[in-house]
């Protein structure tokens, strides 16, 4: 048995083994990215995000059962990886292993996506299908509907659930029409609705959804991160009685750090932490004390003493870097129509619009930094000539040419945006390491 302790989601934590009548942990000697894809495939989880070393979660307690594990792709379990015996290690719980899984399952019938809105958590409802993405009629569509696709997404509760391709018309597939979800339903798939493409729909129908994560529509809603060198690094800053004030660090940890990058749609922490890290704030401080649960929507939720009321000074303001930088437009940037999110035609969001890449100049160095970007690991292949079918709307770039420093692919050389001599015959792809963990990776995360 395997279980993830202390994360931010059932999929996340501390990873915990059961033998000999007792729950123990695993060191984090030679942890890497295949015995994290194994934990999150023998949880049901999905694919890896991330494996972390040094007690990123906590450390645990009792015995640490395993160290040295040593897993292949094709493992069943963790307990079937090649390790030390049970019990020999070298470690102390400061070194114990956790993971973070993406939480979908590998079911194709359970991804989800919104596309063309403003964030990753507003936009056209989209779910992927005997290998390609379709839309969901808007016929029948409702709250209830949108509240499912919202949690499936991490992206909080549901404020509204647009209907007439209020995002735009999609492609394609219609895969869902006249969808009734209960509350207490999983994931869209798992709600009733016709047969999987069976419809009396048009595009122009197209249902979207709107969750409250990212969009800042009250007071009650915004946070923000101050003096970083990224939208998603920086000093906490929340919004109350028309003042924006800082958090104490008093028992700021990863949970609390957690709902904040979640909140502002920028992925996972990477970094929490203290003692004014991005500078002293000024003026009120708002929040001491703070003590979030994992499915808190936003930090306004969360446990914390009355607003204003602390024992702090701003050298004490609480600061997070998050994993994502995904609030600049420049720098979104998704694969479609792969198996994956991994592999797929590259697509990049400017001037809120999603649009693709043209295959001029395209190779692996570019590939590298769009995997890197996505945390998908190395370019296996760069296919060209709409291998992974052909996009619509704008094609964004053409002629880039990245270089092994490049942060993300808005930053390489190209042409201006939209200036290009191509058509969607000729949109790029990439297929990413991520999905292809076929040998043993020799790094420890």
């Amino acid at each position: 048995e395997v279980r993830l302790v202390n994360g931010f989601s059932s999929c996340s934590g501390r990873v915990e083994v059961y033998h000999d009548g007792q729950w123990g942990t695993v060191c984090d000697n030679g942890w890497d990215i295949v015995d994290t894809e194994v934990v999150c495939r023998e949880l049901g989880c999905g694919p890896a995000v991330a494996g972390w070393g040094w007690a990123w979660f906590g450390p645990g307690s009792g015995v640490i059962w395993l160290d040295d594990v040593q897993c292949t792709i094709n493992s069943s379990s963790l307990s079937s990886c090649e390790a030390r015996p049970w019990g020999t290690h070298s470690c102390n719980h400061w070194r114990d292993a956790g993971v973070i899984c993406s939480g979908n399952s590998y079911s194709p019938t359970d991804q989800v996506r919104l596309v063309n809105g403003p964030s990753r958590c507003a936009g056209r409802v989209e779910v992927f299908h005997s290998g390609q993405w379709g839309t969901v009629c808007d016929d029948e569509w409702n709250l209830a509907d949108a509240e499912v696709v919202c949690r499936q997404l991490g992206c909080g509760p549901r404020l509204s659930a647009p209907r007439s391709a209020t995002y735009g018309q999609g492609t394609g597939q219609i895969w869902l029409d006249n969808v009734q979800c209960s509350a207490y339903a999983s994931s869209l798939s798992n709600c009733r609705a016709n047969s999987w493409g069976n419809n009396n729909c048009h595009h122009s129908q197209d249902a979207g959804v709107v969750c409250s994560v990212d969009t800042h529509i009250s007071e009650h809603t915004q946070v923000r991160l101050v003096n970083g060198f990224s939208p998603c690094s920086g000093r906490v800053e929340v919004f109350h009685e028309g003042e924006w004030g800082t958090v104490c660090d008093d028992y700021w940890d990863y949970v609390d750090a957690a709902v904040v990058c979640r909140q502002l749609g920028c992925g996972f922490p990477l970094f929490v932490l203290y003692w004014a890290a991005f500078g002293q704030g000024t003026g009120r401080i708002w929040l001491d004390n703070v003590h979030c649960e994992p499915d808190d929507p936003s930090i306004y939720s969360c446990r914390a003493n009355s607003w204003g009321s602390h024992n702090c000074r701003h050298y004490e303001d609480a600061s997070v870097v998050c994993l994502e930088n995904s609030d600049s437009a420049t720098d979104q940037l998704r694969l479609v129509n792969g198996s994956g999110r991994c592999a797929g035609r590259v697509e990049v969001y400017h001037n809120g619009e999603w649009g693709t890449v043209c295959h001029d100049d395209w190779n692996l160095d570019d590939g590298d930094v769009v995997c890197r970007q996505l945390e998908c690991g190395s370019a296996i292949s760069t296919p060209e000539s709409a291998v992974f079918g052909e996009g619509s709307g704008v094609i964004w770039l053409d002629e880039v040419q990245c270089t092994a420093a490049a942060h993300s692919l808005s930053s390489c050389r190209a042409n201006s945006w939209g200036d290009n001599n191509c058509i969607h015959e000729q949109d790029a792809g990439v297929v990413c390491s991520g999905l292809n963990k076929n040998r043993k990776k020799s790094q420890t995360l």
